[in-house]
């Protein structure tokens, strides 16, 4: 099966996305974060700088936007082709309260004939292989079923569906049992997606669901950025080597925030939150040390002698 690596928000950008390629690889496709419209029909600089074909260097880059607006929708496409891509993914998964609340992400979820109006403008861009990626639902879990028919109608590339509510965002266990009964029914090429974390649970899925098309793996590339490479290679990668790689993707992630940030404090902000998912296995006391570090010495003091342990 292919492994996409999920976009997350304040994680997933250009600076790590490069270098998860260059140092571990593994990966078939990348997400960008969501890119919406702020406002005044504007995208942030950054989202742009972001999506910019010419600053990606894994050529398996696949933009995701964020609407429930045709005019928006018609607005970051055209964005995206001018970049000269021709794969889009379409984010009706995203489970945050202030995105769904407001109808965007898996808010859109109970209400058909918004998506269908996107999925017909679709028809507008025949050069773009559009794709989405869905929850369960919002409130109910059969919002997913009930559009699947609709979806049928429609050339899309794939769905990737989390096997969660929007309600739940990452709470509880996915619901492999709803999942499977979408799998069962799904006649567009399907990608799995919620807590796989290991190879284990990559070959499991597999064995699940042989026919899908793939995984979409978020947080478990963060925590483990080997974790692409292995399921290809089909064994564990060795832990002087890993904690090898990810030294080097750590550096390469640091020198990069370095430039790109204004002042200690924002670069040592950012470099610390990668840790919220970073190695979570590793011992409590170090990883304390990392995020209790009061400068950017310390902090890198304390990094260094995690890894190389």
């Amino acid at each position: 099966m292919e492994i996409h690596f999920a976009p997350l928000q304040g994680f997933t950008d250009m600076v790590y996305r490069n270098a998860h390629h260059r140092i571990f690889g593994g990966i078939d496709a990348y997400y960008t974060p969501f890119v919406r419209i702020e406002k005044e029909m504007a995208v942030r600089p950054r989202d742009k700088r972001d999506v910019c074909r010419g600053s990606d260097i894994t050529g398996r880059l696949v933009p995701q936007l964020l609407t429930s607006d045709i005019k928006e929708f018609k607005y970051l496409v055209t964005l995206f082709i001018e970049e000269g891509y021709k794969r889009i993914d379409i984010n009706w998964g995203c489970p945050f309260p202030m995105i769904a609340k407001k109808g965007k992400g898996c808010g859109i979820l109970p209400y058909p004939d918004k998506i269908k109006l996107i999925l017909d403008e679709m028809k507008h861009f025949p050069e773009i292989s559009f794709s989405v990626k869905l929850r369960l639902g919002y409130e109910d879990v059969n919002d997913a079923f009930r559009l699947l028919p609709m979806l049928h109608d429609y050339p899309l590339h794939h769905i990737t569906l989390h096997a969660r509510t929007g309600i739940q965002q990452y709470k509880s266990s996915p619901d492999k049992v709803a999942f499977a009964r979408f799998y069962e029914s799904c006649k567009i090429p399907l990608l799995y997606n919620g807590d796989v974390c290991t190879i284990s649970d990559i070959r499991q899925i597999n064995k699940d669901f042989p026919q899908l098309d793939g995984i979409m793996i978020g947080r478990g590339l963060i925590a483990n950025p080997a974790l692409g490479w292995e399921y290809k290679a089909n064994r564990r990668m060795e832990i002087p080597e890993l904690y090898m790689k990810v030294a080097l993707l750590h550096r390469e992630i640091f020198d990069a925030y370095a430039v790109r940030l204004q002042g200690e404090h924002q670069l040592l902000s950012k470099m610390k939150s990668l840790w919220e998912y970073f190695f979570p296995t590793v011992e409590r006391k170090l990883h304390k040390r990392i995020m209790k570090s009061p400068c950017i010495t310390d902090y890198l003091k304390a990094v260094d002698e995690l890894l190389s342990r």
